[in-house]
């Protein structure tokens, strides 16, 4: 099977328009045993870029992606990761089972020489030859809240240097932002010239606040967006407020019922909600990739099914119409 293609900015990286998000391959609940077929079953459904960092999992993702990976041409994938946060000895979360004790915990570490450090860990863990494409995690005020300026001083004069380097000397092909939030991206555009942003939650079926300025931006710039959290972060997939999540918190009032408006209005058109949080955002120019993560074999292949879905237009009006989503 194979699955459309787009452009990483001005680069010649192509991703698929579905990706695979490597967060859930952090989760305890993913075992060992389960990630190479959730990585499988994304492969043999013709995903061929996948998303991972070191913050997930403390390295568990990084370790369990590239081991699934490793058996594949490298030509034929792409891989992003992120800096921002050091793996150091501690007595948090270990990496791997019995026969990998060492416990480790997250530092943040926005400088140049910690940019360098963590992508040499990466590639250990990973155990692959090259990361194609390299954020910058979390600068945003939705992780640092009143420590942001700060945090973003730090980057902007260690790791987002330092990742233009690494794009100028070869050993990464594209870089980025991977944040919670376009206002930092909007900002980091006036000093820098990114690939990519991952946008995680912040444009999606349920909300689109960056349409108005943000994304115009990165179309005039040719800035490619990554779209992760498509469902935000579970909003959007469960019909059942006991499992739906906002942000990973329990969702309020609001939301939860701007969800469900949405949701009648898929089912009066008999498309399943999930396909159209999948499709609307790749509806944009600016938009490269959606990479939702996965628990399961069953998730993957209901992603890969949704993607491609037949969704009718009348259901982009009825949604403009109704003012929860304007129409691409």
């Amino acid at each position: 099977m194979e699955i459309e293609t787009r452009r990483i900015g001005t680069t010649e990286i192509e991703v698929t328009k579905l990706g695979l998000g490597g967060g859930s391959l952090g989760l305890g609940g993913v075992s060992d045993g389960d990630a190479p077929g959730i990585v499988d079953a994304a492969w043999a459904g013709g995903v061929r870029y996948f998303d991972t960092a070191p913050l997930y999992g403390t390295g568990r993702s990084e370790a369990r992606v590239g081991a699934a990976l490793s058996q594949r041409p490298r030509d034929e994938f792409v891989l992003s990761s992120k800096v921002g946060r050091l793996l150091v000895p501690g007595t948090a979360s270990a990496v791997g089972g019995p026969e990998e004790p060492a416990q480790l915990e997250v530092r943040y570490d926005y400088s140049a020489e910690g940019v360098r450090a963590s992508v040499e860990a990466s590639l250990e863990r990973l155990g692959l030859g090259r990361i194609d494409i390299l954020l910058c995690h979390d600068i945003d005020t939705w992780t640092h809240h009143e420590g942001q300026p700060a945090i973003y001083e730090a980057a902007r004069n260690g790791a987002l240097r330092t990742l233009t380097e690494l794009r100028a000397e070869g050993v990464i092909r594209a870089w980025g932002l991977g944040v919670n939030e376009w206002q930092v991206c909007d900002r980091m555009l006036d000093e820098f010239e990114p690939d990519c942003f991952l946008l995680a939650g912040r444009f999606t079926l349920l909300e689109q606040e960056p349409l108005a300025t943000f994304l115009p931006r990165c179309v005039e710039r040719n800035v490619s967006i990554i779209i992760g959290g498509p469902y935000n972060s579970g909003l959007l997939a469960n019909a059942e407020r006991g499992q739906a999540t906002y942000d990973y918190q329990p969702v309020n009032d609001e939301r939860w019922e701007r969800a469900q408006r949405i949701r009648a209005i898929c089912d009066a058109h008999g498309v399943d909600i999930r396909a159209a949080a999948l499709q609307y955002p790749l509806r944009h120019p600016a938009v490269a990739t959606v990479i939702p993560g996965a628990r399961s074999v069953a998730e993957v292949t209901g992603n890969l099914g949704f993607v491609d879905a037949p969704i009718p237009d009348a259901l982009w009006d009825d949604l403009d119409s109704a003012g929860l989503a304007p129409r691409l």
